[in-house]
């Protein structure tokens, strides 16, 4: 499995981006799609993931309400709608898949770079 992500950029607080993350490849019915970032001078940490069935999880409750995951099942496609950015969620975001829930994140995109500006 090979994930393709894209949208990141440039943009002043309070503005948006859409992420997308395509995947091709052989894919799990069960397959969990989430979303990672890595800020500067910090560790990776978890955003967003959504699995198959729909089921949601959020990485913190304060992205509830600023960042959307959402599938496109028959593209093999997840995308992240970020509004209301904040300076603090500058960072490198990467797209990740699991074959089931639970299980390890085993497939990794490229990342994709998002900077807030202030």
């Amino acid at each position: 499995v090979q994930l393709q992500a894209s949208g990141g950029g440039l943009v002043e607080a309070g503005g948006s981006l859409r992420l997308s993350c395509s995947a091709s490849g052989r894919i799990s019915s069960d397959a969990v799609m989430g979303w990672f970032r890595r800020a500067p001078g910090k560790g990776r940490e978890f955003v967003v993931s959504i699995a198959k069935g729909g089921k949601i999880k959020y990485g913190y409750e304060s992205m509830k309400g600023r960042f959307t995951i959402s599938g496109d099942n028959a593209k093999n496609t997840v995308y992240l709608q970020m509004d209301s950015l904040r300076p603090e969620d500058t960072a490198v975001y990467y797209c990740a898949g699991a074959r089931a829930p639970g299980t390890t994140w085993e497939y990794w995109g490229q990342g994709t770079q998002v900077t807030v500006s202030s």
